[in-house]
C-alpha cells in the first residue's frame, strides 16, 4: 500500500526514533509498504519518520543508482535499530535531496565510510562497513531516525537561498508525483 510521505515541517521529522522489537505491530507489512512507497516516489531510501512513525527503521536501495555493469556494488537492505559504530574517511560533497523536501537539493559533506550495527527484517544482528554512495544514502536515512534533515548540513548561504522553498513546502505549496502529508 502506498503511504503518504510526511513533508518538511511535520514534527515527526524532528523526533528521535525509538527502537522497536520483532513484536512491532504489522512490521512485515510496514516494511513492504515502505519499499512500495519509496519506489513509487523514485527514491533510493526511506526512513520511518518520513511516513509518520518515530521509530528506528529505514530501507535503502542503491542498486538503481549504480552505473550500468556496476549494479552489484549497490545494496538493497532493511535497517532496524541501526547504531553508528564509526564514521571514517575523508569528507566529500554530494548533492542530496529528500522525498520529504521535494524540489530542494544541496551539497552535503559526509565521511566516505560508515560502520553500522543493526538488525535486519528477520531481527538477525548485522554489522558491516559501507563506503561511497552506499554510505551516503545510509547516513542520510540514519539521520532521519535521529531527527536530522540534510538541510541542516547545508552552508549558510544555501540555507538562505532555500528558505522560501522550505516555507512553501510547510504550507503545502509544492508539487510531487507521490502522496504527501503536510502540516
Amino acid at each position: 500500500m502506498l503511504l503518504s510521505v510526511y513533508a518538511y515541517g511535520q514534527p515527526v521529522l524532528k523526533k528521535m526514533g525509538q527502537p522497536i522489537t520483532a513484536a512491532y505491530p504489522k512490521l512485515e507489512k510496514l516494511i513492504a509498504d515502505m519499499w512500495e512507497t519509496m519506489y513509487h516516489a523514485n527514491g533510493v531510501g526511506l526512513a520511518a519518520p518520513q511516513i509518520g512513525k518515530a521509530i528506528r527503521l529505514f530501507v535503502v536501495d542503491t542498486v538503481q543508482m549504480m552505473e550500468e555493469g556496476r549494479e552489484a556494488e549497490g545494496i538493497k537492505m532493511t535497517f532496524i535499530n541501526a547504531e553508528k559504530v564509526e564514521e571514517s574517511g575523508e569528507e566529500w560533497p554530494y548533492e542530496e535531496g529528500c522525498l520529504s523536501i521535494p524540489d530542494v537539493r544541496g551539497d552535503v559533506e559526509r565521511p566516505a565510510n560508515i560502520r553500522l550495527r543493526w538488525v535486519d527484517e528477520n531481527f538477525e544482528e548485522q554489522e558491516a562497513t559501507f563506503t561511497g554512495l552506499n554510505a551516503r544514502v545510509i547516513q542520510h536515512e540514519y539521520d532521519h531516525t535521529d531527527g536530522i534533515l540534510f538541510t541542516e548540513y547545508l552552508k549558510p548561504i544555501k540555507k538562505r537561498l532555500i528558505k522560501r522553498k522550505l516555507e512553501n513546502i510547510k504550507k503545502g505549496k509544492v508539487s510531487a508525483d507521490y502522496r504527501m502529508k503536510f502540516v
